[in-house]
């Protein structure tokens, strides 16, 4: 009897209507209530003992667990509407994770015609989508204008197409951005935001720019040096922004030391800068310094922190040997491409073929899949290991496929003298990266052996030859001038070096919800960096010598609120190593640093060594590099250096064991300039030029000239002095 009754209900129900799809309707409208999400029935051991594929990623799945489940109660095919599918979203019963749906929204009644229509299950016969457009795909409106109405369209694997605005979800990036569920933006305030659409697993992005009614607005901007200024001045106009004026040339040199140097420019050279009439005095000084040893020091530290070069996994002598690597690489202004190639096909002892410290480093396959993908091609591949990744393209079968180029890698250890034998992590001793003639990544969504393909390649996949086998054929993908993704991420760390910020931010998050700032601009200094060979000098300089790096930090009242748009740099703290390395020069000290001779400077550190990882006790540089935030080098990422305040750095600025000698030395620059007899004007006035590059104003000459002229004690009032420069934000700070 109830079976007649179910195909009465089958053959009656929406005769007229157009049939609902359970994988591209049901599967669409989980999606949009937020019942698969990770917070929800999408977590991995479900909700309310009712578990969903994250975000949709199984159809087949989703249909079992919503039929069969709880011995199919969740759908009742004899009185749909009493189904706990619709009743728990509508709230008729109690449902933990609160109202999804209303009882007459067209996403209730999308799930009702398919109970009503028998469960029908298409997860292997519904045409699959094969794209999704979006429009606009950009656009500029005034704040508080007409609201941005978004379209979505499903290509199909049948050739067909379908408005799916009302089945997508929408994410915007900013919250003063409101998307509602048919995909309508609008937004009160000025600014920048991406919104994410999604319709099953595609996605796609609209960049929106809403923009300051300013009636009377005149664009003025210093003048244009080269392409940057252009693409970014056309960017800030359209936004009713102006620029900041340029800086002036006592902040330029200290900017440009620090950024191509980590260091400060000394007094006697900073005052010969400010006071030349040279016209072209900054480029002159960019060129020279890009040519500089400090300039390879600099380089040789960043490529450091991201290649992991430290001492436990290394040991003693291959850390040395790979950081001396590193920095013949930038001596010998290798291409980045080359480097990254260099790295990837080597193999060989640790010892006499340094790169392949490289892979001592990354003991598992995940491990140098991951590390390569991001740190390369700006790909944060780690979610589509468990599951198709949630916010960008990439699916398992991406990950394995990528992940098994690395399976063959191996080590034969000559030796291992660790002196924690239950220390996995630790070795000490010489090792042999070899690669293996057979192994396979196994596909955990297959079970089977996984294909060998590059990331965005659709290719044929990769095999091994007698020529050349998979890490070789993935190094001679990396340094061919056409790997667009790699060009890209490079030449966008190169910008975010110099400029605090990356055009795509994070820097090695590429993917279509975090699209570049600057899509222009982005395209253009890719096609600089290819067209150069590679060559990051190039680039720097470029972008060096252009006037938007050269901005004044000072707002204006139309680019106040701007931290986007490269209007003005945005103050940022000195790093730990720049910050260690100013004090130490401004005080003509020196710092110990454990395991290096006496007068090594921060950015010339071999490795990590801050007490936490070798036996040794660390030194007061150590322990200062640490608290302010200098990596261990456990990641290839830029996120893993922290720039974040804590109030142990105050204490260590206030009292600290660094400052305190160092003002107290009979060698430092306070006794210096006693035994000097040197007045408290010249006192301070060097004082400021070697710690702020400037000389101090009338005001502050006229403070602290009495302050120290009414000390009993001349010496305590000239280490005041001192102390007050180095904790204010001023030195601590990009300006």
């Amino acid at each position: 009897m109830r079976l007649c009754i179910v195909l009465t209900l089958v053959m009656c129900g929406t005769a007229n209507a157009e049939p609902v799809s359970f994988r591209n309707d049901v599967m669409a409208v989980l999606s949009r209530a937020g019942c698969n999400q990770g917070t929800c029935h999408g977590n991995q051991h479900g909700k309310g003992g009712f578990k969903l594929s994250l975000r949709g990623q199984s159809p087949a799945a989703d249909y079992r667990e919503l039929t069969r489940s709880l011995e199919g109660r969740r759908v009742d095919l004899v009185n749909p509407d009493q189904s706990l599918l619709l009743l728990k979203p509508v709230m008729q019963v109690p449902h933990e994770g609160g109202r999804r749906l209303m009882a007459d929204s067209p996403e209730y009644q999308i799930l009702r015609d398919w109970i009503s229509a028998g469960l029908p299950n298409d997860v292997t016969t519904a045409p699959r989508i094969q794209e999704l457009q979006v429009t606009p795909a950009f656009a500029n409106v005034p704040a508080n204008a007409a609201p941005v109405e978004i379209k979505a369209i499903a290509q199909f694997s049948d050739g067909t197409q379908r408005d799916v605005t009302s089945l997508c979800v929408y994410d915007s990036s900013a919250l003063s951005v409101v998307v509602s569920p048919n995909g309508v933006a609008t937004s009160e305030s000025a600014g920048l935001t991406t919104v994410s659409v999604r319709y099953l697993d595609k996605q796609a992005a609209v960049r929106l720019e809403f923009v300051e009614p300013r009636p009377n607005f005149e664009f003025a901007a210093p003048p244009v040096q080269n392409r940057v200024d252009e693409l970014v001045f056309q960017q800030l106009k359209r936004l009713n922004m102006n620029p900041s004026p340029l800086c002036n040339d006592a902040t330029f040199i200290r900017r440009a030391y620090l950024d191509l140097t980590g260091l400060l420019p000394s007094a006697e050279v900073a005052r010969e800068f400010v006071s030349s009439s040279e016209p072209d005095k900054r480029n002159k000084l960019i060129n020279r310094l890009l040519e500089s040893p400090e300039f390879v020091d600099q380089q040789t530290q960043r490529w450091a922190d991201l290649l992991r070069a430290e001492e436990k996994t290394l040991d003693a002598k291959g850390l040395p040997a790979y950081h001396n690597w590193i920095r013949e690489q930038i001596t010998a202004n290798t291409p980045i491409n080359e480097l990254a190639a260099r790295l990837i096909e080597a193999r060989g002892s640790t010892y006499t073929v340094p790169q392949t410290n490289f892979y001592r480093a990354l003991r598992t396959y995940e491990e140098r899949a991951e590390t390569t993908a991001q740190l390369f091609l700006g790909v944060r591949l780690t979610c589509a290991k468990c599951h198709n990744h949630p916010f960008d393209r990439w699916t398992q079968d991406d990950y394995y496929n990528w992940a098994n180029f690395f399976a063959r890698v191996d080590y034969e250890i000559i030796e291992n003298k660790r002196r924690d034998a239950n220390d996995k992590h630790e070795f000490v001793g010489e090792q042999i990266v070899k690669i293996k003639d057979e192994g396979e990544v196994k596909n955990v969504r297959t079970g089977q052996p996984a294909e060998i393909r590059f990331l965005g390649e659709q290719a044929a996949a990769v095999t091994d030859s007698p020529e050349s086998d998979r890490l070789q054929q993935l190094a001679a993908w990396l340094r061919t001038p056409d790997n667009r993704r790699f060009a890209a991420a490079q030449a966008n760390r190169v910008w975010f070096q110099v400029m605090g910020r990356g055009i795509v931010d994070p820097i090695d998050d590429f993917r279509a919800t975090n699209p570049p700032v600057n899509p222009e601009l982005f395209d253009m200094l890719t096609d600089e960096f290819v067209r150069s060979g590679f060559d990051a000098r190039h680039l720097i300089r470029m972008i060096m010598n252009s006037s938007t790096y050269q901005l004044d930090s000072l707002p204006n009242d139309t680019n106040l609120h701007d931290d986007l748009c490269f209007s003005h740099p945005a103050p940022r703290r000195l790093t730990a190593e720049q910050t260690l390395d100013a004090i130490a020069q401004v005080l003509d000290a020196r710092v110990p640093f454990g395991g290096h001779d006496a007068g090594t400077r921060a950015v010339q550190l071999v490795g990590v060594r801050n007490g936490e990882f070798r036996y040794a006790k660390p030194e007061a540089g150590d322990e200062f590099l640490r608290l302010f935030g200098k990596p261990n080098r456990l990641q290839s990422c830029e996120c893993e250096r922290t720039n974040e305040t804590t109030l142990a750095q105050t204490f260590e600025l206030v009292s600290g064991e660094i400052i305190s000698k160092s003002l107290s030395s009979d060698k430092g620059l306070v006794a210096q300039a006693l035994q000097q007899n040197m007045s408290p004007t010249d006192f301070i006035t060097t004082l400021y030029w070697s710690a702020l590059t400037r000389a101090p104003s009338p005001a502050e000459l006229s403070i602290l000239t009495q302050h120290i002229e009414s000390s009993p004690n001349r010496r305590t009032a000239f280490e005041n002095v001192a102390w007050a420069v180095l904790n204010s934000n001023e030195f601590l700070l990009y300006r």
